[in-house]
């Protein structure tokens, strides 16, 4: 096994982090306070490693407090109440308008205008954290959707990486051996798996968005219902357990050779590097479908409470777009730059483990942010597609079930 610095090592051999050039701030050094739902040892060495850089480039330094995503959002509704929030604290886009409506962030468009950064980030990067003209945060890191394989398997096989969906439905085919128990695709089907639903749907042209509503192409639908389905009734080249396995079951079938590729983000990158040997991990961009290529770039935001010294937390929250800073947490997590200017540092654009990712921000989409369309992929077409999966039903019945809730859901 490699640890993840041997494994994120760049090609053209790139020397070690240096600090950031970033002056020592004329003010005197304290604590910035955080909030954060990092949870894993991964996250948490991003963190004290992007901390430790600002604290050498500024003086300051940062009092963090992990928070579980489940309670997040409880103890910022209580600390908003009480009085008892940090300077900075973690945001997610769907988060955004229930924290700004308890006025637990503050705005910062008018630092974000006179930054030196502002146009590295891309349009949909600063949507996920404006409202009504005004931006709350800054985009930290980003995670972007790609394909992990077994490149050893390809070799051994002679296989080219797919660049359609015709062409995945082949190499999973091809990759499968179900009497050795091994499968050329880690199908999701359980929680989580509505997000996957989504791209094929969206991959198919499925559907489409108006005025705040969606609509569903029903024989689009079945086509791409049919086509990812397809891939364990029709081809067996998916795990038996695929309709209930969720995030962990799809990693620890990849990491012990299960199945030869599977569809996650950049986050994983760490995890699957540091379980797996040398030459057996390759990325690639996910396979155009018939309408489109769809591959989601999604943020995670930084933001100011306005409490407390708003210099200070301005520096903290700003500093993650600094190179060092950016690389740093990258190195520990796999998440991914939220800066095209860090994304073309030589230290990402010399290793090819990150040619998917670059290339995937070029035509990366964010998701859909429509009133009930989340509770409608998760609530019912997951569910149509598990019954899909388990014999249940057919994909005629399930697609038309889709229409009918997404009807309801759209009035």
């Amino acid at each position: 096994m490699q640890s993840r610095r041997q494994f994120l090592a760049t090609t053209s051999g790139a020397a070690a982090l240096a600090i950031a050039g970033i002056p020592r701030q004329a003010r005197a050094a304290g604590a910035v306070s955080y909030w954060h739902h990092f949870t894993s040892q991964t996250e948490m060495a991003g963190l004290a490693d992007v901390a430790a850089l600002f604290e050498a480039a500024s003086g300051a330094t940062v009092s963090s407090e992990g928070i579980p995503n489940a309670q997040y959002m409880s103890k910022v509704t209580t600390a908003s109440v009480a009085g008892g929030l940090p300077e900075t604290l973690m945001v997610t886009s769907e988060r955004l308008p229930d924290i700004a409506a308890l006025g637990a962030i503050a705005a910062v468009t008018d630092r974000i205008d006179d930054w030196a950064h502002k146009d590295n980030f891309t349009a949909d990067a600063w949507d996920g954290i404006s409202l009504e003209g005004e931006a709350y945060g800054v985009p930290a890191f980003s995670f972007v959707n790609w394909v992990y394989y077994r490149k050893d398997w390809f070799d051994e096989l002679n296989l080219k990486v797919p660049d359609t969906y015709e062409e995945f439905q082949e190499v999973a085919i091809a990759l499968s051996d179900p009497s050795k128990g091994r499968y050329g695709f880690g199908l999701r089907g359980g929680d989580g798996g509505q997000n996957y639903l989504l791209d094929v749907l969206e991959s198919y042209g499925a559907l489409n968005y108006a005025d705040g509503k969606a609509t569903l192409d029903t024989d689009a639908a079945r086509a791409a219902m049919g086509w990812y389905a397809g891939l364990a009734t029709e081809h067996n080249a998916v795990p038996p357990s695929a309709a209930n396995d969720s995030y962990r079951q799809m990693m620890e079938g990849f990491k012990t050779g299960q199945t030869g590729m599977i569809w996650h983000h950049t986050g994983s990158l760490i995890e699957l590097s540091e379980a797996m040997e040398e030459g057996q991990i390759g990325t690639m961009m996910r396979p155009a479908g018939p309408a489109a290529r769809i591959a989601r770039v999604n943020y995670l935001y930084n933001s100011i409470s306005g409490k407390g010294d708003m210099d200070a937390a301005w520096d903290w929250i700003s500093f993650w777009a600094e190179p060092d800073a950016a690389i740093a947490l990258l190195e520990a997590t796999g998440y991914f730059p939220a800066t095209s200017a860090v994304a073309s540092d030589p230290r990402i654009t010399g290793n090819d483990i990150y040619t998917a990712a670059l290339e995937t921000l070029k035509i990366g989409v964010g998701s859909p942010k429509i009133v009930g369309f989340s509770g409608w992929l998760s609530g019912t077409v997951l569910s149509e597609f598990q019954k899909i999966l388990v014999g249940t039903s057919n994909v005629e019945d399930a697609v038309d079930r889709m229409a009918r809730e997404l009807d309801k859901e759209m009035r």
